[in-house]
């Protein structure tokens, strides 16, 4: 937009400037045009003397005025130039072409915001994959949300995304389950046997095990072998996990099975390429992969002496899996526990010849639950921790996902729930939605009084002169940028932030003018800045999986 405008200008006054030898061309693609910290530093702000200086060793100052003059003439779309610090040209737009962005909101409508900066890059983004041992926990949650708002972010930026799901049923940790399950199953047919000692706890293990109880009777309790009672919990317990995540409107395009992985025999494919590579060794009994070969500090064990891989291996086979599926990016969601295995299945990748370059890892701190300032620390209904449902019945869908995009991911989050199930206007969350509410309100003001919006209405945008009228304008301006940034940065949380200053800006002006007046002009102007504004908060909210009511 505006932006993108001011740069093609800059741009072509820096080849005037050389044209008129002004300097040499040697600082092309080399300077920037950004914003500045600070509102009384102008608009929007210029480095080019500075760049030209550094090449040419002269006066960053001096060019800095010269340069100025060169966009001076420039009336249509700057107000003033003004050289600042030591070389930096500061650039003040004019009201006219801030104005101008309602109709630009108008014209895009519920594609503003929306890019194909992505050029249908493909890109597959795994998250959850939390392992079907229990129900969802709030820090699967926090990831769940996290996921999906990136997710939404590169869509609505002309990524082509495929959003997976690494289902964990392989392996120790289901065993246990299954072996858990079974004691519980035991005890409720009165056969008690000893608990595992590191089996799961929690009442949906007496849940599954009564289900059985249901269906079976005792007829299962000579049952020696676990993987009945593990195959029933795994189905309760997906059914679970897959209801939860609906809830939160998460849909996956895959469920990958990493059972598969052993039973096409991915894993022996990958231990062969890599002893074939002379990068697997056998020690004590167990099968090691030369991780010191990739800097890490020491080699790794793959297979244990008994035979059972650990968790290394297969996911590395299965980072191996998606590149062969010919993803153009990997973006890999996982808790902040997962620090120490990451270097691992990127020496794997890299050891098998693929660029791990292309697999970018978000790691999302731990979530603290607060309750009247003080932790929660556990749920007694469902497991030894608190769990996504439980969130969801006490503060909404909407309340759950803002809140858990609040923090940037390597910041721990905690989760105020007296703040999040408030209607006040302290909630972070009420506050966004409310302004949208409040715009909706506007407009339907303005219908009941029979006063004109839109494309029926004559409007004289030039009357949009106060200072917070210009400032609505810029901030409207500046979001299609902001969107782009949050998508290639993956970083939903610049949007709740963006969305929260766009809040703040509203509620002040709201409260400060009288949008439908005497002036009949006034009025329409300013109902056209509603109507503006209204469709920036929609658009954003929906990007990032928020919903927009209209009356609250």
């Amino acid at each position: 937009m505006i932006r993108s405008r001011l740069k093609e200008l800059v741009d072509r006054c820096f080849v005037d400037g050389v044209q008129q030898g002004l300097w040499t061309g040697d600082a092309a693609g080399k300077y920037t045009v950004e914003i500045p910290k600070h509102e009384n530093q102008g608009d929007f702000s210029t480095n080019i003397a500075l760049v030209i200086a550094g090449l040419e060793k002269r006066n960053p100052r001096e060019l800095a005025a010269r340069f100025a003059a060169l966009l001076e003439a420039e009336r249509e779309l700057i107000a003033a130039v003004a050289v600042a610090g030591p070389g930096f040209v500061n650039i003040t737009i004019s009201h006219s072409v801030w104005q101008q962005v309602i109709t630009t909101v108008e014209a895009a409508g519920e594609q503003f915001g929306r890019s194909r900066v992505g050029g249908d890059r493909r890109v597959m983004v795994e998250f959850v994959s939390a392992n079907p041992t229990g129900p969802l926990s709030v820090g699967h949650g926090r990831q769940a949300i996290l996921g999906d708002a990136i997710a939404r972010l590169l869509e609505a930026t002309g990524h082509h995304v495929y959003r997976e799901y690494y289902y964990n049923n392989a392996g120790r940790q289901m065993r246990v389950l299954g072996e858990s399950v079974r004691a519980r199953y035991l005890e409720l047919v009165g056969e008690p046997d000893s608990f595992p000692e590191d089996g799961y706890q929690g009442e949906y293990i007496y849940d599954i095990a009564r289900e059985l109880v249901a269906e079976a009777g005792d007829g299962l309790k000579d049952v020696v072998e676990v993987e009945p009672f593990q195959r029933k919990a795994e189905a309760v317990i997906f059914k679970d996990i897959s209801a939860t995540l609906a809830r939160m409107g998460i849909v996956f395009d895959k469920y990958f099975n990493e059972r598969s992985l052993y039973e096409n025999g991915a894993i022996d494919e990958v231990v062969a390429e890599l002893r074939a590579k002379g990068l697997v060794y056998e020690e004590q009994g167990a099968t090691w992969f030369r991780t010191s070969r990739f800097g890490q500090e020491k080699d790794r064990v793959i297979i244990k002496s008994s035979g059972e891989p650990t968790y290394r291996l297969p996911d590395i086979a299965y980072h191996r899996e998606k590149f062969r599926r010919e993803f153009d990016w990997l973006i890999d969601i996982f808790g902040s526990d997962h620090i120490a295995t990451i270097p691992d299945v990127l020496a794997g990748v890299t050891a098998l010849g693929y660029e791990a370059d292309k697999v970018t890892v978000i790691l999302h701190q731990f979530v603290t639950l607060l309750r009247d300032g003080k932790q929660v620390k556990m749920s007694t209904r469902k497991a030894t921790f608190v769990t996504v449902d439980e969130l969801l019945d006490e503060v909404g869908a909407d309340a759950a996902r803002f809140f858990f995009m609040m923090r940037k991911p390597d910041s721990q989050l905690e989760f105020d729930l007296d703040l999040a199930a408030s209607q006040s206007q302290e909630n972070p969350v009420y506050y966004v939605q409310y302004g949208h509410a409040r715009l909706c309100s506007i407009l339907r003001q303005a219908g009941e009084k029979g006063v004109a919006v839109g494309a029926d209405s004559d409007v004289d945008t030039a009357l949009l002169g106060e200072d917070d009228e210009i400032a609505l304008l810029k901030a409207m301006a500046a979001f299609p940028a902001l969107i782009e940034s949050a998508a290639l940065q993956l970083e939903p949380h610049r949007v709740i932030f963006y969305l929260m200053d766009l809040a703040g800006r509203l509620h002040s002006y709201y409260n400060k003018h009288r949008v439908i007046g005497d002036d009949p002009a006034l009025s329409q102007a300013r109902l056209s800045l509603i109507v503006a504004l209204r469709t920036v908060f929609r658009n954003g909210l929906h990007i990032v999986g928020l919903t927009a009511p209209e009356t609250m």
